[in-house]
């Protein structure tokens, strides 16, 4: 199927007043770097390309507004945060045409992130009333029986996030809501292919009533602001959601910081013998090519039971070929581009990769500019790359297995750890697959690719350091306080 014609470049409803947000002022720096739509090419702005004299004046304004000890209790975080939610509902049209246009989904898949968003505002705001300590047993020691104490959960300072392309919206959110209602300020560097979304989010911010001195947004580069941002030595925590590589690069940047850092999986689904064969071949059609497979939690690696395997590939094919690839404005398209081009080539390469080592090429395998059409690879080799690393794009694998425990062994068989499926009808052999497979959270009768905004979201391995999803990541960004009193030395009449 040919990709559909885009429509004809007509300028975004909505643009930033200026390139960036600090110190509560929409500002342009010194440089600026151009906002593309990726499936044309289509100029849609300029933001600003944040350097080291940008990124030092947007963190020292939020450190500086957090060191003066200006009140922002938490029910007025909960209200703000509360409000944000209901105003990015409101402006739903505006940011589902952002996140489309500047990214790489399609409406309907940018309409679905809006309420998303909205949500992780939602559960931001509700840990306004969570941020309790507990008292300390400071009687259960010799050396503690004459004091009383507790602790609080209070914020860990400056808070520096990074966010990829891939949801331009909700991951924003899901740095920023936590880091505010846990009382922090933050200074964000949002993906360089899609930073309107996040001025847009900041402007929404603003309008709720978030003080303006509390966060920043500073678009550019990873090795011009990222690098400043997480280096710099006012920052406390640094949360980043990219690659594993990029993470390397951040944490040997940061140096001893806390850090909070989501990278990405190799995820796989097991197709037992007694599973649903043609439930399950949709489910892993869904959870594959979904934003041309430019997600974390994207299935794929399949290994399906010999029994059932021939029809189990055969019902995927037909899922997959029925497929629309075509313009993100069309309603109807299912597969929108890749973030670029030079991805695209990369993903083609990939799948060149495997069939010169002796894969298959079932359906698609094919490349047109920025798209790449969603493809079924068989008999892929251990070693290609298409198994080892995050593809972050439409390609999936189907093997067989003969027992469940090569089943198991072969889906552990990789450096990361984020999801996994199971496909089953029986309780016992679904609890016990889900035990052996190590990852972060195993999806039973669906794949890989389902999260709630509200789960602790994060796997062993090279996925990454600690778990996100909205309370855990406020736990993260704050810490425990103790104050301990010695009876006896403070009199009560003082």
């Amino acid at each position: 199927m040919p990709v559909a014609e885009p429509a004809a470049a007509v300028p975004l409803i909505w643009q930033p007043p200026a390139g960036a947000l600090w110190s509560g002022r929409w500002v342009d720096g010194a440089s600026s770097m151009p906002v593309h739509d990726p499936e044309d090419g289509s100029f849609l702005g300029r933001v600003t390309d944040a350097g080291p004299a940008e990124v030092d004046e947007a963190v020292t304004g939020v450190a500086t507004a957090i060191a003066s000890g200006e009140s922002w209790p938490a029910w007025r975080r909960r209200e703000a945060l509360d409000a944000a939610a209901h105003l990015l509902l409101r402006r739903r049209e505006l940011l589902t045409e952002v996140i489309s246009r500047e990214g790489c989904k399609t409406v309907r898949e940018a309409d679905s992130e809006v309420s998303r968003a909205a949500e992780t505002l939602r559960l931001s705001a509700q840990q306004a009333g969570c941020l309790t300590g507990e008292t300390l047993p400071f009687s259960d020691t010799p050396r503690g029986h004459d004091r009383l104490g507790w602790y609080t959960r209070e914020p860990v300072g400056v808070v520096a996030a990074i966010t990829p392309f891939n949801d331009p919206l909700n991951l924003v959110a899901h740095k920023m809501g936590p880091a505010l209602v846990g009382g922090n300020g933050i200074v964000l560097k949002p993906a360089e292919a899609t930073p309107l979304t996040a001025l847009a989010f900041a402007q929404i911010l603003l309008d709720a009533g978030v003080p303006g001195n509390r966060f920043a947004i500073v678009p550019g580069t990873g090795s011009g602001a990222g690098r400043a941002l997480v280096g710099h030595p006012l920052v406390d925590l640094v949360s980043f959601t990219g690659g594993y590589r990029t993470g390397n690069e951040v944490a040997r940047t940061a140096g001893a910081k806390k850090t909070l850092m989501e990278l990405g999986g190799n995820n796989a689904v097991l197709v037992l013998g007694d599973a649903d064969s043609e439930s399950a071949a949709r489910a892993v059609v869904a959870g594959a090519f979904g934003v041309a497979g430019q997600n974390c939690l994207s299935v794929q690696r399949v290994f399906v039971d010999t029994r059932i395997a021939a029809r189990f590939t055969r019902d995927v094919v037909k899922a997959t070929e029925a497929l629309r690839v075509g313009s993100k404005a069309d309603e109807r398209t299912d597969i929108g581009p890749l973030v670029n081009e030079r991805e695209a080539r990369r993903v083609e390469e990939w799948v060149r990769e495997a069939c010169e080592s002796g894969a298959e090429v079932l359906a698609g395998g094919r490349r047109e500019g920025a798209f790449h059409w969603p493809t079924v690879l068989t008999g892929v080799p251990a070693d290609a790359r298409v198994m080892t690393e995050e593809v972050f794009g439409p390609v999936l694998t189907i093997e067989p297995f003969d027992t469940v425990d090569e089943a198991v062994a072969r889906a552990n068989d990789t450096l990361y750890g984020l999801q996994a499926g199971v496909f089953t009808a029986g309780l016992e052999i679904a609890l016990d697959v889900a035990q052996r497979l190590r990852v972060g959270a195993v999806m039973v009768n669906d794949s890989s690719d389902f999260r709630i905004d509200a789960m602790p979201f994060g796997g062993p391995g090279r996925s990454g350091i600690g778990r996100e999803g909205v309370r855990y990541a406020v736990e993260a960004m704050t810490e425990p306080k103790i104050v301990a009193v010695r009876r006896g030395a403070i009199r009560a009449d003082s």
